[in-house]
């Protein structure tokens, strides 16, 4: 039998603030298997990040009994938080240090001996391709560099037990790919144990166990196979006809009768509540369940949770826009730092009414372009027209037309939800009955009543990106920028963001978004992928699906397209 490094029972967490009781966790009981990936996944503000505490020794039960590597963790948490490595979301990589600096900085911390420390280095540095960037300051990597670099540093110490909280959270696929390289290879070399949060449903592929957390109690124990037979005879793809992907899975997800509908190379993938699949929808072919789609079952079956929409899609919208009328004009945008040449000569047009995926990975060039297009920096070259506004001479005029959530939230730490949603809805001019309406709406709309009250520097990550997100649209912006929304936010969340933007762009709104949730250009109507600040591909999801290898018999997901464009790109210019 398996020996078992955490095992909790019966445990409960209880935080007092502000006058408050807050059950962070209820009687949960948990197993991890010594040498295995046990994974937790989960909504916003289920109990994940507190469970992950606990384990790391950072806080103790309020109540039950949790052993962590056979150390009681109310009597030995120094013991436990000097045999674990933990990896929070937002890791404390000190961006004027370099790589090297940094590495040598944590492991002072751990008390690695000088002798022993370069061999552990060079291991780490070769594991995750960073020996040529030692001397690089942190600040100056990509994401998905400095996740590698966070990663490295946490595995310096050779744990016996690694915990990651959202360590993919804004990190590209490539990247991705790298990171559970580096982590099934450290589990299989030491058998190193790993419990790890995720709001990547397809990296259950890796775990030995998954855990499904909601509200402070654990719902599902099962592994990856028994979550996605949970699936099994539910599962369909449907042909949308003439009608644009996102408009059919918008009407589809409001159904009753279906636990889920989404977008999917082509089709839409739904997901019926009993097995079969309901009359109307008789021309839908069976196809393989995958885990997100047993998530969606459970978490439906077991917490009763529907999801809620606020609008509905008007019948006669297709999503093609009538108005073939470019809002948006970029021709040879150039934009360079010294001598580095960030965005590339990149030519493209946006329609008015569409949605336009801009995608690339990490360091591809993406926020820049976005930022010039906003008008927070200047181009360093090139013709940039937004709202019919020249941003070389009417920045300020185009500004007023548009909506903009950065990567980074531009939210007030210190002031509360409703605070921040009154402070923007006054920037963008709302007041009185207007400003009250909006933030009614917009509270609706991103389930953020229950914590109006909280400071915006407590939420979790996804209800940060939820307000975020909520004080961007207030105004109602006739082109609205979203640089990653969805990043870290769970699948039902997911849901009702993109309903929502489906009805942004169906009442005229443009839209530019980018997203690592590579399934979500499917929602596009175009999309650009760059990379290294150029431009590699342009066209319908479908036109950048054919031009990956799609062919009728040979279904990708986009995922898999971007891979392929990626690195079919790098390998030509080598």
């Amino acid at each position: 039998m398996t020996d078992i490094a955490v095992e909790a029972s019966g445990i409960t967490r209880i935080f007092n603030a502000e006058g408050k009781t807050v059950t962070a966790l209820r009687n949960v009981s948990f197993q991890a298997a010594t040498g295995q990936i046990t994974m937790l996944l989960g909504p916003d503000g289920a109990g994940k990040t507190t469970f992950i505490r606990l384990c790391a020794g950072l806080i103790s039960p309020t109540s039950g009994d949790l052993r962590v590597l056979g150390l009681d963790a109310v009597r030995n948490p120094e013991k436990i938080q000097a045999s674990v490595s933990y990896m929070p979301q937002k890791f404390g990589l000190y961006e004027d240090l370099t790589v090297r600096e940094n590495m040598d900085l944590y492991a002072d911390l751990y008390g690695i001996d000088r002798k022993d420390r370069e061999g552990r280095f060079q291991d780490l540095l070769a594991m995750t391709d960073m020996s040529r960037f030692t001397e690089r300051r942190a600040g100056k990597l990509s994401g998905g560099m400095k996740q590698k670099l966070a990663l490295s540093c946490t595995l310096l110490s050779n744990p016996r037990l690694l915990l990651l909280d959202e360590p993919c959270v804004g990190v590209d696929p490539l990247s991705r790919r790298d990171l559970w390289k580096i982590i099934t290879a450290m589990v299989a070399r030491n058998r190193m144990t790993v419990i790890v949060s995720t709001a990547y449903l397809d990296e259950t592929a890796f775990a030995g166990r998954v855990y499904l957390f909601n509200e402070g109690e654990i719902l599902g124990n099962l592994t990856p196979e028994e979550l996605r037979e949970k699936a099994r005879g539910k599962t369909f793809s449907l042909a949308p006809g003439s009608i644009l992907p996102r408009i059919v899975q918008s009407r589809l997800i409001e159904r009753a009768d279906l636990s889920d509908a989404v977008p999917l190379s082509g089709t839409i993938s739904i997901v019926s509540r009993e097995n079969g699949v309901p009359g109307d929808l008789s021309r839908a072919v069976p196809r393989e369940p995958v885990a997100e789609d047993g998530f969606m079952c459970l978490f439906r079956e077991k917490a009763g949770t529907g999801l809620s929409f606020s609008e509905k899609i008007p019948e006669d919208i297709t999503g093609y826009p009538e108005n073939k009328e470019n809002i948006i004009e970029v021709r040879a945008l150039l934009k360079t730092f010294g001598s580095f040449t960030a965005v590339n000569h990149t030519s493209f047009t946006v329609r008015k009414g569409e949605i336009f995926g801009l995608l690339g990975p990490n360091g591809a060039g993406k926020t820049t372009t976005f930022r010039m297009l906003c008008g927070l920096i200047p181009a360093s070259g090139g013709v940039l027209r937004v709202a019919g506004y020249d941003l070389r001479t009417a920045r300020d005029e185009a500004r007023r037309r548009i909506g903009y959530v950065a990567q980074k939230f531009s939210l007030y730490q210190d002031l509360t939800v409703r605070e921040n949603l009154e402070f923007f809805g006054r920037v963008y001019g709302l007041h009185g009955k207007r400003l009250r309406q909006q933030m009614a709406k917009a509270l609706e709309e991103f389930s953020l009543g229950e914590v109006i009250g909280k400071r915006s520097g407590e939420l979790p990550g996804g209800f940060k990106q939820r307000l975020s997100m909520a004080a961007g649209i207030m105004h109602e912006p006739e082109i609205l920028f979203l640089d990653e929304p969805t990043s870290g936010i769970d699948p039902m969340a997911r849901r009702v963001f993109w309903h929502r933007i489906t009805s942004l762009a169906a009442a005229g709104t443009t839209i530019v978004i980018t997203t690592h949730f590579l399934e979500e250009a499917e929602y596009c109507n175009r999309i650009m992928i760059q990379d290294a600040g150029t431009m590699i591909a342009l066209g319908t999801p479908g036109e950048v699906r054919a031009s990956a290898g799609e062919t009728p018999g040979h279904p990708l997901t986009m995922e898999q397209v971007f891979i392929n464009i990626v690195m079919a790109s790098r390998e030509k210019n080598r």
